[in-house]
């Protein structure tokens, strides 16, 4: 139900998740318990969900010694976990708020990190740590068009397993089309 109100427009990304979240988690999940289930997700995710291709790319960037920083829409609590197996040196992802006793609950702190939330959340995330735009070389990865602000100002932008629209706009840019389902 929670998809068709998305799909009626009655409410945006942000509230679909939330109420994803809801579904699958509860309204609020003691720390430890999700921490728990983050992990056990993440070990899975990595073990049979992440692509060849996405693990060449990630430890050829680091050969070259590159910071790894995961820029995500999914929650933090799982995607950090990700992070960790795979050995990124930062995430940037969608907060979740607490409640008093600490429970995440199932509701977005700030903004949910999609489209140009995301853009500004890697500008926060690089101010904060002093790190000039200028002085670095920005590679980014991912397969949704949503990410179009930060293809457009990274310095290597890279779509991956595109679809249709990504495909359109990487053509209209000159930017290479990567295929890690190969």
């Amino acid at each position: 139900m929670a998809v068709v109100g998305y799909a009626l427009k009655l409410y945006g990304r942000d509230r679909l998740k939330e109420m994803t979240h809801r579904l699958v988690l509860g309204r609020a999940v003691p720390d430890a318990r999700l921490i728990e289930t983050a992990r056990a997700f993440a070990r899975a995710t990595v073990a049979t969900g992440l692509l060849d291709g996405a693990k060449a790319r990630i430890e050829a960037d680091r050969a070259e010694g590159r910071m790894l920083v995961l820029a995500t829409a999914s929650y933090r609590f799982y995607a950090q976990e990700i992070a960790n197996l795979l050995g990124f040196d930062a995430v940037i992802a969608t907060e979740t708020a607490r409640g008093e006793a600490g429970d995440v609950l199932a509701r977005i702190e700030g903004e949910n990190c999609y489209g140009a939330a995301k853009l500004r959340a890697i500008e926060a995330w690089a101010a904060e740590r002093g790190i000039a735009r200028g002085d670095v070389a920005v590679r980014f990865y991912s397969d949704h068009v949503s990410d179009a602000p930060v293809f457009e100002w990274a310095d290597e932008p890279f779509p991956v397993n595109a679809h249709a629209p990504l495909k359109a706009l990487a053509a209209r840019r000159g930017w290479p089309v990567l295929d890690w389902r190969r």
